[in-house]
């Protein structure tokens, strides 16, 4: 890894040295940055979970990529730049069908900093912008909005609050046994293949801006929201890649199909 470029990257300047404040900013940038997106899916091209690979793909394609590739990617640089950090995996609530994935559905990380642990995730698009400490039972507010953290018998439920002490929506649950990103093998096939994924179902991008916004290209939609306002212009296929190109600095090779179709939902579980 070239640490340089990487952080060139995601536009970081300052002190790399462990800290809190090192972290905050890193994690920040990466998702003001780097892209939630499913476009390697819709443009035919594999995604193979080797860290040379990923990194080719984001430092020095300027891509973007799903949770496994960004949280791997940045586990690696936290590690090199010698923050304490682990891979967990978690189950995402499928915003869509309203249930939680397989196991080792999504990837999160955990870094222990002075005595404490906090939770950092580049890779799920709208959600915290800076790392959570892993406190249980308490609020903490972000300007992205309020995320509780919940503990169930050691599985930990994160969730996203709209009023202060109301329950929320939840995103994702996990659990703090380490994994490896070999571990996530089989469900990054899942989530390039299943159509109970949004990957395979939703050709995406999306970016949060430093404004505070988010911006998001979807099927044949352009989708641009700024806390409770919302606009979208509706796209021609002949227009998306220069959108990609344009506002989220992707360009894209050989052929690309925009998708936007429902997802089924996954089996009932016994």
């Amino acid at each position: 890894m070239d640490i340089k470029q990487y952080l060139v990257r995601i536009g970081y300047q300052g002190p790399a040295e462990p800290s809190l404040e090192t972290l905050r900013r890193l994690h920040r940038c990466h998702l003001t940055s780097v892209p939630f997106e499913s476009l390697s899916i819709h443009c035919r091209e594999p995604i193979t979970l080797a860290l040379p690979l990923l990194y080719d793909k984001v430092i020095r394609q300027q891509r973007g990529g799903f949770c496994f590739e960004l949280n791997g990617l940045f586990l690696w640089l936290l590690q090199t730049l010698g923050f304490g950090a682990k891979a967990l995996a978690g189950r995402v609530r499928n915003p869509f069908t309203g249930r939680y994935g397989p196991p080792l559905d999504h990837m999160v990380i955990l870094v222990q900093l002075d005595g404490c642990s906090f939770l950092c995730d580049v890779g799920f698009g709208d959600s915290f912008l800076e790392p959570l400490e892993l406190k249980p039972g308490t609020e903490q507010v972000q300007e992205g909005g309020i995320f509780w953290l919940g503990d169930e018998g050691g599985i930990f439920v994160l969730e996203r609050r709209e009023v202060p002490g109301k329950e929320g929506r939840p995103l994702y649950q996990f659990t703090l046994e380490e994994k490896k990103l070999d571990d996530f093998a089989g469900m990054c096939l899942y989530h390039q293949t299943s159509p109970s994924s949004i990957f395979p179902c939703k050709s995406f991008c999306s970016l949060r801006k430093e404004d505070g916004g988010r911006l998001t290209y979807m099927g044949w939609r352009l989708i641009s929201t700024m806390g409770q306002k919302r606009t979208e212009t509706v796209l021609q296929s002949s227009e998306i890649s220069t959108v990609l190109r344009e506002k989220f600095g992707v360009q894209l090779e050989g052929d690309f199909e925009p998708k936007d179709d429902e997802i089924v939902p996954p089996p009932e579980e016994d």
